[in-house]
């Protein structure tokens, strides 16, 4: 049975992949650092101390083939692939092993243009069209677990 982890904190598609998964019959487990709202049935929550990669790496021990992991976390999303799971970011990016590693490197590359000044800012923020998007994906993935 699929089983969806959510890398918590910050995620704002928490409700969408609630909807999908009762759509669905699955098991969502939320992972964060600290209590958080939940609608309970089949979705539970595992709060993790407070120390760097706690979340992570909690997610990374239970997510396995099958399973879908929920993170804008690029590392993580590495991670997890290396454990068979599947990865979807926050945006509605699957994270594939053909294009983690791609994503990883522009993540150093911006992070170092960030640290000498040369570039400002962050990613553009959350939109309806990400949200759209990340619907689709999420369908897409749980169609193609279940098909095998």
């Amino acid at each position: 049975m699929i089983h969806i982890y959510i890398d918590a904190d910050a995620c704002p598609v928490k409700d969408e992949v609630y909807k999908v998964a009762k759509r669905y019959g699955l098991k969502v487990t939320l992972v964060a650092n600290s209590y958080m709202r939940h609608p309970g049935g089949d979705v539970d929550l595992v709060v993790v101390d407070k120390g760097l990669d706690e979340a992570d790496d909690r997610i990374v021990e239970l997510a396995g083939p099958g399973d879908i992991v929920i993170t804008g976390d690029i590392p993580l999303a590495a991670r997890c692939i290396d454990e068979g799971a599947r990865v979807l970011g926050h945006k509605g990016r699957p994270f594939t092993a053909e294009n983690v590693g791609e994503s990883l490197a522009t993540r150093q590359l911006l992070t170092q243009l960030r640290d000498q000044g040369v570039m400002g800012g962050g990613p553009p923020p959350f939109a309806k069209k990400d949200r759209s998007l990340f619907l689709q994906q999420l369908d897409q993935m749980i169609q193609a677990i279940k098909r095998g």
